[in-house]
């Protein structure tokens, strides 16, 4: 797939201090000289693309590829027509050279854009780019080097740090804490009111949601993901936290750093994650609970009790992973287990019908 860049292989090579194996029957000149313009997995690659090897079940795939260049983690026999680019992490080193020689983003023009609304004693820091029919409440703290995209809307006495992303329709309620290189993709909601109600009476009554939302720095968060404000108090996301789209995270919950979180996960109130926790897509957590550190809870899992640390957990209701797959297993067998018992009993009642046979011959 073009991506419109134009790089020697020696370029990319020296970008990602990668080692470069030329191709069978080529010269190492001809092999640094070769010129990348795109990039494709190893089946749809073409000669200017430069693709990678990953996950080593597709390692057969090197000797059919046409990619013109392909990062690998280590080296291999000359390869028919792709220059190797020996790397550490093939994966990251081709996110950094997309990330150095791609088509970088449309960003809005430097300034504040005439649509824009900015409020009252609002402190914008230099460089920062704000665009089309931006709202910014009164009292917000933008930091430098920040990109508000069209239609992003700050609620009053927000904190943005330094070098924050936020794309179309993203919405940061009032007083709100953003830390430093935070990215919110598309229609992010953080800091709406969580989920709280009393039933008087069988009505139910609002419950005010006054606390904040607070994310660290160097957090993502997806598209249309939501991240609710505290009853009182804070929500936290922690520093380094990566969240997939669709993602709801309910009223003082705590994320500790460096989690991730996949698509459709959703975590009820006040519930606490420590550092390193994995949530897979679709798992859910019941609210008040301890999810451990580098704990896992693997797609469509239902969380309802405590984690401790390192376990990885599946199931509705998610249990340890081990303990999960012996009951599913279980489960699966019961057909060929109950025909089992049935025969066990039919062996019963004839070996009881033989015993009484022989005891009614004895006593005679």
């Amino acid at each position: 797939m073009s991506t419109g860049m134009s790089v020697s292989v020696a370029q990319l090579a020296a970008a990602v201090a990668g080692n470069v194996i030329p191709a069978r029957d080529q010269s190492e000149a001809d092999a640094l000289a070769r010129i990348i313009s795109g990039v494709g997995s190893l089946g749809d690659a073409k000669s200017g693309d430069l693709s990678f090897l990953a996950n080593l079940k597709y390692a057969g795939m090197l000797a059919t590829t046409m990619a013109g260049a392909v990062l690998v983690r280590e080296a291999r026999p000359a390869l028919p027509l792709s220059v190797q680019i020996v790397v550490a992490n093939p994966d990251f080193a081709l996110a950094q050279l997309v990330a150095a020689f791609g088509p970088q983003p449309a960003v809005p023009e430097l300034g504040i854009h005439p649509t824009a609304m900015i409020g009252n004693h609002v402190r914008i820091g230099a460089r920062t780019r704000i665009g089309a029919f931006v709202v910014i409440g009164d009292n917000c703290v933008i930091g430098d080097d920040c990109v508000l995209y069209a239609h992003v809307v700050l609620g009053a006495e927000t904190s943005l740090g330094s070098s924050c992303i936020l794309y179309p329709q993203v919405s940061v309620r009032e007083r709100c804490v953003l830390g430093d290189r935070v990215l919110l993709h598309n229609g992010a909601v953080i800091g709406s009111d969580g989920f709280g109600f009393a039933t008087i009476d069988g009505i139910h009554r609002k419950i005010p949601q006054v606390g904040i939302v607070v994310i660290e720095d160097d957090v993502e968060i997806g598209a249309n993901s939501t991240v609710d404000r505290a009853r009182f108090g804070r929500t936290r996301i922690g520093a380094g936290s990566k969240i997939d789209n669709l993602v709801q995270i309910a009223h003082n919950v705590e994320i500790g750093p460096h989690a991730i979180l996949a698509a459709q996960v959703g975590i009820a109130g006040s519930t606490k994650l420590g550092h390193h926790v994995t949530l897979a897509g679709q798992a859910g957590v019941a609210g008040h609970l301890v999810i451990g550190d580098q704990a896992t809870a693997t797609g469509k899992a239902g969380v309802t009790k405590n984690l401790p640390n390192g376990t990885v957990a599946r199931g509705l209701p998610a249990q340890e992973y081990k303990a999960q797959i012996a009951q599913e297993i279980a489960v699966r067998k019961l057909p060929e287990t109950a025909e089992r018992v049935r025969m066990l009993e039919r062996r019963v009642m004839e070996l009881e019908r033989l015993l009484m046979q022989t005891n009614g011959k004895g006593r005679a």
